[in-house]
């Protein structure tokens, strides 16, 4: 082969790889380097700020850093309309997503719409809204995330996704937005969040906007709740999933799910919210899918991070952990001891960012 003919040909194929890299990478998650790596740190700067002190091998320090240091590079943080008891006001939520920032985490902003704590056993209606009617509440939801997100885009901290509601398989705003009965109420809720994080970011990039349910293992209740959702014509780019295995099933029944989603709906999935305990707790009276102990923790992110990974068609984008800093009774769900030393379950992704 000439030499000439030699270049050309290594030209045309670098143009040729720099294209297809180009065209992977035009939506949010299409390249590898964004698969995400996730934890819900919201309790985190509480924690610091009350003194704890969090340690990997033993030497002390940030929380933030261990993360970022065993190739984490999402955060995900909740915010709450009006708190009372729990630290997650929008002031808090943009102190620690700018922290996060400087050490370039992605940040997932996760909006509750609520005072407290939504899940599918409660969805309240911020005090400051009560009594008001379906209109008033959808102008209400607009007008709070415009606003919320235009503060997060002057403190430079735009979020990269953002969560319409928490686990709304049984709607939101309730008694509005209550599902399975208000359907038309519910969808109009979530439209309205999403025209509010659109008119908040003005002439920003567009965060990418996820739906988020708690149905990981159940192939037949997130086609109910999806069908429905599709039928409504609304557009959003992510299925978010929670997935605890006592509540919500089996890895075959995950795997089943996953696939079932990626074929049916053609939307990028994240496994949003996941746990397994570093002590017994769930299964005390019943056989465990993984010890409920350290190593049995690190095995089971293992196994669903390998799940996400063989979703069909790289439809699987992320796995999120929640929550590695929490304080109290939960922390046997969490990713570090009594002590505030960091569990084997925060390596395991080492081997697929570390050199």
């Amino acid at each position: 082969m000439k030499r000439e003919n030699m270049y050309k040909k290594v030209s045309l194929s670098a143009i040729f790889i720099v294209w297809i890299l180009g065209q992977s990478c035009i939506c949010g998650f299409a390249c590898v380097a964004d698969y995400a790596i996730g934890a819900d740190l919201s309790f985190l700067k509480q924690a610091e700020d009350s003194g704890i002190v969090f340690k990997d091998n033993g030497e002390e320090k940030p929380g933030l850093q261990i993360f970022k240091e065993h190739g984490y590079n999402w955060i995900r943080l909740r915010l709450f309309h009006t708190p009372t008891r729990l630290p997650n006001n929008l002031q808090y939520t943009i102190a620690l997503a700018q922290e996060a920032k400087k050490l370039g985490f992605r940040f997932l902003l996760n909006y509750h719409y609520s005072d407290t704590w939504a899940d599918p056993g409660k969805q309240y209606i911020p005090k400051a809204w009560e009594g008001q009617s379906h209109a008033e509440l959808v102008q209400a939801v607009f007008e709070y995330t415009r606003d919320t997100i235009v503060a997060f885009k002057d403190a430079d901290v735009l979020p990269d996704m953002v969560q319409i509601g928490n686990e709304v398989s049984n709607g939101m705003l309730w008694p509005d937005g209550k599902l399975p009965g208000n359907w038309d109420n519910f969808a109009g809720l979530m439209e309205a969040g999403i025209n509010g994080v659109d008119a908040g970011r003005g002439n920003s990039k567009r965060p990418m906007i996820m739906v988020h349910i708690d149905k990981g293992g159940s192939r037949n209740r997130t086609k109910a709740f999806f069908d429905k959702w599709h039928s409504y014509g609304i557009g959003y780019d992510i299925i978010g999933q929670s997935y605890y295995p006592w509540w919500h099933g089996t890895l075959l029944e995950l795997r089943e799910n996953m696939i079932f989603m990626a074929n049916e709906y053609k939307k990028d999935i994240i496994i949003v919210e996941a746990a397994y305990n570093w002590r017994p707790a769930e299964y005390k009276n019943k056989k465990a899918p993984f010890p409920e102990t350290p190593e049995g923790q690190r095995q089971f992110l293992e196994e669903v991070n390998r799940v996400v990974l063989n979703i069909p068609d790289n439809r699987g984008k992320g796995v999120f952990w929640w929550e590695p800093a929490v304080m109290g009774g939960l922390r046997r769900r969490g990713m570090f001891d009594d002590d505030g030393n960091a569990l084997p379950v925060i390596t395991v992704f080492d081997k697929f960012t570390r050199r």
